[in-house]
């Protein structure tokens, strides 16, 4: 809650007229506690994980319009019920696992120092808190994602994850509960170390997701804007992850690629990507050729 009445108030603490963005945050937050705003992430993630795949979930079920070239693995196909009852057990470990922790976890916010009042972070801080985040979650999760590929680690945890060998937008957070709470460190771990906005928060827990479901689509768009992202991994790089599954020693990283280029786990997926143009980029090359890297 913002310790102003007024917008005079808070131009008087500021020395300065408000920006219209901070007009904005003051008519919406000035009344409203801290808490209540950081319960905002539940209902972020609800419409991300329920609204953001569907155009996917149209473009699989709806083949016939011209987007087949773009699958990854176009022999495969993954029924309207399929999706549904990924979407369904997304939603079950949302509402007794995520909801509740995001709902008990305000406490760690309030001690790392995410702030909720004025002035607001210019779009520059924004963008660079942003990258450091980033950074930060796909090089600490790289090495959680090595160990769950271990024989304890894929058996009784990761296993569930790649269920879907060929991946879709609803299977992005589709994960055994305890990888769901041990993936949540490297998400938070950011913030911790980079405190900032409560609006650069929602903005870190949002794209982190949409782009989790980018990679987990399933499909190489030629106009996605992220593939002008510098060392950006893509639905293609992490596709290949799923589709050599338990056995798959390459492409751990969640986001960039210069983790595996700098630990030697990309070699599996660049001979992979050598076989396709052996193959005249038919996708399904030998199992065998694919899991001898």
């Amino acid at each position: 809650m913002l310790p102003f009445n007024t917008i005079e108030e808070a131009t008087t603490f500021l020395g300065r007229n408000l920006t219209v963005a901070e007009t904005l945050w003051f008519n919406y937050s000035a009344q409203k506690s801290d808490y209540y705003l950081y319960c905002h992430n539940i209902l972020f993630l609800f419409l991300i994980f329920t609204f953001v795949p569907l155009p996917l979930v149209f473009v699989e079920t709806m083949r016939s319009l011209g987007f087949l070239k773009y699958k990854i693995q176009p022999k495969v196909k993954t029924s309207l019920s399929e999706m549904f009852r990924c979407y369904k057990d997304v939603m079950q470990i949302f509402v007794l696992l995520v909801g509740p922790l995001q709902l008990s976890s305000y406490p760690s916010i309030k001690m790392i120092g995410i702030r909720t009042g004025l002035p607001l972070p210019s779009m520059w801080e924004i963008l660079a808190q942003l990258t450091v985040y980033f950074m930060i979650e796909d090089y600490t999760n790289y090495w959680i994602h090595r160990f769950l590929h271990g024989k304890w680690g894929y058996e009784n945890i990761h296993r569930v994850h790649h269920e879907y060998s060929a991946p879709i937008g609803f299977a992005a957070p589709y994960a055994h509960w305890l990888e769901v709470l041990i993936l949540g460190i490297p998400t938070f771990l950011g913030p911790a170390i980079v405190p900032g906005h409560m609006i650069t928060f929602w903005l870190w827990i949002a794209l982190r997701q949409i782009e989790a479901i980018e990679t987990h689509s399933g499909y190489d768009f030629p106009w996605t804007p992220t593939k002008y992202i510098p060392f950006y991994g893509g639905a293609d790089y992490h596709d290949y992850h799923h589709y050599v599954g338990q056995q798959s020693q390459s492409n751990f990283a969640s986001v960039f690629t210069y983790c595996d280029y700098i630990y030697g786990t990309d070699k599996g997926y660049r001979y992979h990507k050598k076989v396709l143009r052996k193959n005249g980029g038919s996708y399904y090359a030998s199992t065998q050729d694919l899991k001898s890297e």
